[in-house]
């Protein structure tokens, strides 16, 4: 009976020590970032503003990381705006320690670099050593820490792009979707959990417009003892393409909102938060990149851009692309990209031309207004040479080039190797048609500065989404009622020619609500996103899904055809994405598995459509087991 005690206080011993050695293993050794959101001056465009930041830099901080890692990020709010951070990346739990015994230089550098590397011999170097324009002492600290928890404090709502946050849309960020905006003065604690993805992701705020300013890349590193499925590049660079607002982006946004009318368009492009010398007062500051003769390398492209999606070369150059949206796809040689906003994009680069001054130049995609400028940077050849009077520009196409665009994007298929697997779902158990259309709603005022007098909106399936009172997500996990309906539709309300010259008049004018769509966990889910020429105002979608990536099994113009355009779709190597461009008055097919429970928004990624209300979200019900059910909430939540 003693030794039967005995070994049972031993047994609870054991437990007791084999649970406190997994909780020190799953807090030890995991990475903690300090942001502060804040106002900081910069001067472009031959003007000076202030404009919302984190810890001062725009672009933002880049995060880097290994396939399967953990992150902690604090934010704290010291602007003037409710903020929320959304984080572009898929995420899944695992039971396993987080090993970063041993730390890369940029895991624990302080980061004060106003501008991204540049490359010199065989490194990536930071160009500018001031973090801020205005306060070069205000750093930016990225630790490895070895033990224990981070005791800094979070005080802001970050979003991480792309990220799936497996079983913890806490964590994801659009406000009054899953979390309610973080206010001035406030913070908030993300934890970040990396899964399958591997290249180049970002983060960026989600409320309003302040991701304009408030955004940077997420560098997701292969797994320790592993390598990239193409050989190592020389160099590795950033590539972060933004909008310039000479005037504040939120006002902007707000008087455009007041008016009913289309926000005034931005007033330049940049690379890592320099416009080049193709606009005023820029050229001093234009991003120049010093590279070595018949070395490669890798650029990592995010299109940060509000409303325009982006042709982009460099000058005699051929790009490769390797991967996008941090998943491999087949290798694309190329003489150019088009990358919608929300898109990322793992290009190889291999200088072999004569040593010289090369221009990397992008400039818009649209059907409709926008931004009619160029942006520049400059890739410069080491070693002696005569320097040319102006570098090689690149023939950029046309603006209007939908042929261009086709080429390009008809060439995406996952790379779907041994190392590389893809499953796409074969048997589909929920299928939605959802048009995704620009409208117009009455005028509330005696006449406002859409259409007619109208107020400018935007819909799925003829529904324009309303942000609730507190977000869905808190709604949906206690239970309460009168926050959000769940009625959106498999289909639109009415069938008619969706890219006709002229519409019907009771499709110009959507439902406002707040209905979201639920899925079952696991089940197999197809959507079809079928563009409309509503209003005359067709262009190409960029459609995000947040939580999830997606198989892109086909896509194509006119009405899509549910008994021949299925017979094309691919079912092999289909490209797998988080954010994807529905073609100008065309359709394009998705599909994945609902197996991450919880509630996820899906939306253009032009801002303006957002805004108008292109956008509704998931709820998937949780599993039967744990390990398949949402996570709890954490201890705090924002309130709204």
């Amino acid at each position: 009976m003693e030794l039967k005690k005995s070994l049972k206080i031993h047994y609870y011993s054991l437990w007791f020590l084999l649970l406190n050695a997994f909780m020190f293993c799953m807090a030890r050794d995991v990475p903690s970032v300090y942001w502060v959101v804040k106002e900081t001056k910069y001067t472009r465009l031959c003007s000076t503003k202030n404009m919302l930041t984190v810890n001062g830099m725009f672009p933002g901080p880049a995060l880097h990381v290994h396939k399967g890692d953990r992150l902690l990020v604090n934010v704290r709010n010291e602007g003037k705006y409710n903020v929320t951070i959304h984080w572009s990346l898929s995420l899944s739990l695992s039971l396993s320690c987080f090993h970063f015994s041993t730390c890369t230089r940029a895991q624990i550098k302080s980061w004060a670099a106003v501008t991204y590397p540049t490359v010199s011999s065989h490194r990536v170097r930071i160009a500018i050593a001031s973090k801020s324009e205005s306060d070069s002492n205000d750093l930016i600290q990225l630790r490895c820490l070895s033990y224990g928890r981070s005791d800094v404090h979070a005080l802001g709502l970050l979003l991480r792009h792309g990220v799936k946050q497996p079983r913890n849309p806490w964590s994801d960020g659009p406000d009054y979707v899953t979390q309610c905006p973080i206010q001035p003065g406030a913070n908030f604690n993300y934890e970040i959990i990396f899964s399958t993805e591997e290249g180049t992701l970002w983060w960026h705020a989600h409320s309003d417009w302040s991701r304009a300013t408030v955004h940077g890349p997420i560098i997701i590193h292969p797994r320790i003892g592993t390598t990239y499925p193409y050989p190592k590049p020389h160099a590795e660079l950033p590539i972060v393409m933004a909008s310039w607002f000479k005037g504040d982006v939120m006002e902007i946004i707000q008087t455009a909102l007041a008016t009913g009318g289309e926000p005034n368009q931005s007033d330049a492009f940049s690379f890592n938060g320099q416009p080049g010398d193709l606009y005023p007062c820029s050229k001093a500051g234009t991003l120049k990149t010093v590279v070595d003769y018949g070395k490669t390398y890798l650029l990592r492209i995010i299109n940060a851009i509000m409303n325009e999606e982006m042709f982009l070369m460099v000058a005699n150059h051929t790009l490769t692309v390797v991967g996008m949206d941090a998943a491999y796809i087949k290798p694309i040689r190329t003489s150019y990209i088009m990358i919608t906003p929300g898109q990322t994009m793992d290009v190889l680069i291999t200088f072999n031309k004569a040593p010289s001054y090369y221009y990397m130049a992008a400039r818009a995609y649209a059907g409709v207004t926008y931004d009619n400028t160029t942006t520049t940077a400059i890739f410069q050849y080491s070693g002696k040479y005569s320097a040319p009077s102006n570098p090689s520009f690149p023939n950029l196409p046309n603006y209007t080039d939908i042929n261009a665009v086709t080429n390009f994007t008809k060439q995406l298929r996952a790379l779907a190797s041994k190392n590389h697997p893809i499953d796409v779902p074969k048997h589909i158990d929920t299928r939605l048609f959802v048009t995704v259309s620009s409208n117009t709603l009455p005028c509330a005022n005696d006449s406002c500065a859409g259409p007619n007098g109208s107020r400018l909106s935007a819909s799925l399936n003829n529904i324009s989404f309303v942000n609730p009172k507190i977000d869905i997500l808190q709604a949906y996990y206690q239970k309460l009622k009168g926050i959000y309906e769940t009625n959106f539709p498999s289909e639109p309300p009415y069938f008619f020619n969706f890219t006709a010259d002229v519409m019907p008049d009771n499709v110009l004018t959507p439902t406002t609500a707040t209905e979201v769509r639920v899925f079952k966990y696991n089940s197999n889910v197809e959507i079809v996103f079928q563009g409309t020429n509503v209003l005359s105002a067709a262009e190409n979608h960029p459609m995000h899904v947040h939580g999830y990536s997606f198989f892109v099994v086909g896509f194509g113009f006119g009405n899509f055809d549910n008994e021949t355009d299925p017979k094309g779709y691919n079912l092999v190597d289909p490209p797998e994405l988080n954010t994807y461009g529905v073609p100008k008055n065309g359709w394009a097919t998705i599909r994945f598995k609902a197996n991450n429970p919880g509630v996820w928004f899906v939306h253009c990624h032009l801002d303006r459509h957002t805004t108008w209300g292109m956008d509704t979200a998931l709820i998937v019900k949780n599993g039967a087991t744990l390990s398949a059910s949402m996570r709890q909430p954490p201890h705090y939540l924002n309130p709204c």
